[in-house]
């Protein structure tokens, strides 16, 4: 996983994945080649303002599951806020693109997914066990 030094650097790193993302047809190469890939658009929490964020997510029993693991960190990442404050998003799926509702995973209905999660993606397992918060799941809803 990329490490960020400065915010300058997280920033323009994504902006270089979704214009690889929306140039390719939804895929994309390096650390992300083969994964399955999405642009979340949000409204921030606090400014009120667009926010896009791509993300990695997982099929888990038909549905579309998001994780905020920041890549373990101890603070979760400006779009699980977002979210929560406003669940109503808008995503983008290789060249699809549609209005969905985060509806966030309860803790018991969380404890249940989260080994399917990691039975896909090992690496969210090891994200977990850097940080001592629990990582939160989200289903995206088609609207």
């Amino acid at each position: 996983m990329t490490e960020f030094t400065d915010a300058a650097s997280f920033h323009a790193f994504n902006a270089a994945i979704v214009d690889e993302f929306r140039a390719n047809g939804g895929k994309v190469g390096g650390q992300f080649e083969g994964g399955n890939l999405l642009l979340l658009h949000t409204t921030g929490a606090k400014s009120g303002q667009p926010r896009m964020s791509p993300l990695a997510y997982l099929p888990v029993d038909g549905k579309i599951i998001i994780v905020g693991s920041k890549a373990g960190a101890d603070t979760h990442p400006d779009w699980v806020h977002n979210l929560r404050a406003n669940p109503a998003a808008h995503i983008e799926i290789g060249t699809d693109s549609y209005e969905v509702v985060a509806r966030e995973l309860p803790d018991d209905e969380r404890e249940a997914t989260y080994p399917l999660v990691t039975a896909v993606a090992p690496v969210f397992a090891d994200y977990q066990a850097k940080t001592a918060r629990v990582i939160p799941l989200f289903e995206l809803v088609r609207a």
